[in-house]
């Protein structure tokens, strides 16, 4: 007869709180993740600010209104004669805000995907024939 507890996995080392929070920091990479985030806000308010105050007028210099941000389509209810408006104008702008924007973070995926240093794996490359 052999004894039972010489069959059970030994009972996991206590770790206290911070040293789980520390593993748990380095294991998913928290603070990189932080990182990245305060400079995407960055770089979102300045390609912001570019579009608004380069872009966008430029575009405007093209459109009868003037201003791209104030494109609108204003239709009337023939019953009660309310007007709605929609406007189209901003959500144009925010569009090619968010095309710059996509534009470069693809941009700086494939920069860092060149170094190995980083760990970042170019993905959008067909893989080699086996």
């Amino acid at each position: 007869m052999s004894d039972s507890n010489s069959s059970a996995a030994p009972p996991p080392e206590k770790k206290s709180l911070m040293t789980e929070f520390i593993i748990f920091l380095r294991t998913f990479g928290v603070i990189g993740l932080a990182i990245a985030f305060v400079i995407g806000a960055a770089a979102s308010k300045l390609v912001t600010a570019f579009v608004n105050d380069i872009v966008t007028p430029i575009v405007g210099l093209a459109l009868p209104s003037g201003d791209l941000k104030t494109m609108a389509y204003n239709v009337t209810n023939s019953v009660t004669g309310a007007t709605t408006t929609f406007s189209y104008g901003d959500l144009i702008s925010n569009i090619i805000d968010f095309l710059i924007i996509a534009f470069i973070v693809f941009l700086m995926y494939k920069l860092l995907s060149r170094y190995k240093v980083f760990g970042v794996e170019d993905k959008t490359k067909p893989a080699p024939p086996k």
